[in-house]
């Protein structure tokens, strides 16, 4: 039996594997909306036999993104464009997911393969906001804070851009508290120089990023998941730990949270980070035994083997798989048969299939 083509039950919904498409940035839209590449994209993935299928980190708000091509879901217009996408995926019988986000001080931005340099408003991009007056880094826009007051909007921001998601048929919603952005920013010392109730001790740091769950859970069906996602260490002297993580997953589980995605790292450039082959299943693992929660694995999973010995072992509950994916959106089809596994092929590649 393989533990990875298990299915994995998250409140109703029932995925088929535990194999999870990581959302990622395709940076392919324009003013926010979808285009044939997202759902080429994602659609592929559904095909090739993935469990869950995340959509890319999704501004709730214009200034939100983190480059001018991301997507967003300030509207209703954005949702109502969003529709075929989940549509398609659940015909391949995969759960539609979304991530939503805010890039805070990392924002306004060109993709990675334009240089991923600063835009300016002049050209583009917009004023970049954050929890204090801190940049990112050399190159970056020095971000203007948030009043308290503009912070006490953002829970609504993310709960109306979960309440457009569902309308546009997605199943999943995820929360990015990661990577450096701005609900990351608010957890890290280094970020969060505030001396008001947003900033300081490790309870006023994590306020925003609960309030936000909060609002999210309140505006996300019972019978649906959330998740979210964390970099479970700054990897930097001084800033965000494991056992900051460990103690905010307690938290978020007490607010209705159903799994935590555990990354790391993205808050500073230039972080000493050990890369190497499941880096970062540590960190899901400490979660899971010591917070209680649901998690899932992500970085540097590649092998059918792999991922099974990380769900097999339960230092996770599910892969979130991201690059391997990107070179092959069929993998998942390629582990069933090395696991000896029983996975669907879609009726137009049957003739495709190995015997």
């Amino acid at each position: 039996m393989s533990y990875l083509f298990t299915p994995l039950w998250l409140r109703d919904l029932e995925s088929r594997n535990r194999i999870f498409v990581s959302p990622m940035c395709q940076y392919s839209s324009w003013e926010g909306f979808p285009s044939d590449w997202h759902l080429v994209h994602l659609g592929s993935r559904a095909v090739g036999g993935a469990g869950l299928v995340m959509m890319e980190a999704t501004a709730v708000v214009p200034e939100g993104r983190i480059s001018p091509m991301d997507m967003g879901l300030w509207s209703d217009e954005h949702a109502r464009a969003l529709e075929r996408i989940p549509r398609f995926i659940l015909t391949q019988g995969a759960i539609p997911g979304i991530q939503i986000s805010h890039a805070g001080r990392k924002a306004s931005v060109s993709p990675p393969f334009h240089g991923g340099r600063a835009v300016p408003p002049q050209d583009g991009g917009w004023e970049v906001r954050a929890p204090s007056d801190v940049a990112f880094g050399p190159g970056f826009a020095l971000p203007r804070p948030f009043e308290a007051a503009e912070i006490e909007l953002l829970p609504e921001q993310f709960a109306a851009a979960a309440r457009r998601a569902l309308d546009a048929g997605f199943e999943v919603i995820e929360i990015h508290a990661a990577h450096g952005y701005l609900l990351h920013q608010f957890l890290s010392p280094l970020s969060n120089r505030r001396d008001d109730q947003y900033g300081g001790s490790f309870d006023a740091r994590v306020r925003v990023p609960l309030a936000v769950t909060r609002a999210v859970r309140g505006a996300w069906p019972e019978r649906l998941p959330v998740l979210v996602r964390l970099s479970a260490t700054d990897w930097v002297e001084g800033g965000w730990t494991l056992d900051d993580s460990i103690a905010l997953a307690r938290r978020l589980r007490q607010e209705g949270v159903d799994l935590v995605d555990c990354s790391s790292g993205g808050l500073v450039p230039g972080a000493k980070i050990p890369t190497a082959p499941g880096y970062q299943v540590p960190f899901s693992a400490a979660i899971k035994r010591e917070a209680a929660v649901a998690t899932a694995a992500v970085g540097l999973i590649t092998s059918p083997e792999q991922a099974e010995q990380i769900v097999a072992t339960g230092q996770a509950d599910a892969v979130m798989m991201a690059r391997e994916l990107l070179r092959n959106p069929y993998w998942p089809l390629v582990a069933a048969r090395r696991l000896g596994a029983q996975a669907s092929w879609p009726p137009q590649y049957e003739r495709a299939r190995p015997r």
